[in-house]
Formats: structure tokens, sequence, C-alpha cells
């Protein structure tokens, strides 16, 4: 017995734009965790840059 091939169609009746903003809100939403664990990691690795610079530029002193 052969097996069938199935095809979907679906049908968007929204313009691409409209989509297109629809689909980046939803990954947006989806990643909005990691994002901003991205960014304290970030302003962590920051913070502790400057507070370095600082330590040498007293030792210099």
């Amino acid at each position: 017995m052969s097996k069938k091939k199935l095809s979907y169609r679906f049908h968007n009746p929204n313009p691409d734009n409209q989509m297109a903003n629809y689909i980046l809100r939803v990954f947006m939403e989806v990643n909005r965790q990691k994002v901003e664990q991205a960014v304290q990691q970030a302003a962590q690795e920051v913070q502790i840059e400057e507070e370095t610079e600082d330590e040498i530029i007293t030792m210099a002193m």
C-alpha cells in the first residue's frame, strides 16, 4: 500500500507587513526572558570593566 503525500495550504488574508509585525511580536514575547538576561549580563560585564579600570587608575596614583 502506498502512502499518500499530504499537502497543506494556509490562507493568510493579512497584508505581508501586518503579518511580519505579528510574527515579530510573537518572537519578542517568546524571547523576552532571554533578552532581559542578555542585557543584565552585558550591564554586569560593563560594571566589572569599569570597576577594574577604577582600580587600575587608583593603583597608578
